[in-house]
């Protein structure tokens, strides 16, 4: 069930402006707001619209190993050094059983837990694939809202094809890691396609060479693509274990932020992404629409189709005339 949401306007509001002042339990029950997808929604995002903030929204996707949530603990460590105020969003996958998570890598970030400037959330996927979970868009844009500086996403582990992090993220980062298997293998198809920048991490072990060389032949491959000026993926080594390269990530996320922003491409890819929430929430609407039909609902549609009596294309023009 929806949690009960703030009855009157100066609870939203009052709600908002703790977030902003950096109160944690107020982000935090304004993110439990997104997940239960409580009524109070459009007033919070109305609440947050004129102050949508400016965050960097960086995604870390790769394989399960790979070390995500080390590079992320990591990275929150260099952002805040320099004085930026962090929110991560550690997405984890949920049981196909039960639903539940175990949230872990929450556990993973303990390190900067009584930190005022870092807030971190676990989110279950809750069997949404791409490597996010359904709510994450409308948890970046709330995080945003509230004044964060920058905005991790930590995906699931994913494979080729979850690339969803890409339509979400100003800049994707690709982790790898020599030693589990064929990095070509790895990284090809969507994985590629997607990266800003490349993560060899765990550079201490056998195979960091090979798989550097793999990536820029890969690279190399796609650069018919590319156009003058168009951004060509940086590589960078890493050891996030031991706090190595951590400097070189930061340094590549900054060159592509300065290149987004040069080209107008961070516009772009904020405008895209804004469509997809507002397509994506247009079609939750309807959803909610069919199942409140007068007459024919969908079950009795799908009965005539089951039938024979109508067919697939017929029944979907049906419901929406019924629907306008």
């Amino acid at each position: 069930m929806p949690s009960p949401s703030p009855s009157p306007q100066r609870s939203v509001a009052e709600l908002v402006a703790r977030a902003r002042e950096g109160e944690a339990r107020a982000v935090a029950r304004l993110i439990t707001h997104v997940e239960s997808g409580a009524a109070a929604l459009p007033e919070i995002a109305a609440t947050l619209a004129p102050t949508a903030g400016d965050a960097i929204v960086v995604g870390l996707t790769g394989s399960p190993g790979v070390g995500k949530s080390t590079t992320t603990n990591e990275l929150v460590r260099a952002f805040r050094a320099a004085g930026k105020r962090v929110a991560v969003l550690a997405i984890d996958p949920s049981s196909p059983y039960t639903g539940g998570a175990i949230l872990g890598d929450r556990i993973r970030m303990q390190d900067h837990a009584t930190d005022p400037g870092v807030y971190i959330r676990s989110m279950s996927s809750r069997g949404h694939l791409g490597g996010l979970s359904a709510a994450t868009p409308a948890a970046v844009r709330v995080l945003a809202g509230v004044g964060f500086d920058v905005v991790l996403v930590e995906t699931v582990g994913v494979g080729q094809a979850e690339v969803e992090i890409a339509s979400l993220a100003d800049t994707t980062l690709v982790l790898l890691a020599p030693g589990m298997g064929d990095a070509i293998q790895a990284v090809k198809a969507g994985i590629l396609e997607i990266a800003d920048i490349f993560v060899i991490n765990k550079a201490d072990r056998d195979g960091v060479e090979a798989t550097h060389r793999d990536i820029q032949g890969m690279i190399a491959l796609g650069g018919s693509d590319r156009g003058p000026g168009d951004w060509r993926p940086r590589v960078v080594k890493a050891v996030a274990a031991r706090a190595e390269g951590i400097d070189g990530i930061i340094a590549a996320i900054e060159e592509h932020r300065t290149w987004l922003v040069d080209t107008d491409q961070l516009t772009v890819r904020r405008r895209r992404r804004a469509a997809a929430e507002i397509e994506a929430l247009a079609l939750g609407q309807l959803r909610a629409r069919f199942a409140e039909l007068p007459g024919e609902g969908l079950s009795a549609l799908a009965d005539k189709v089951v039938t024979g009596s109508l067919d697939p294309y017929a029944a979907a023009t049906q419901l929406l005339d019924e629907l306008v």
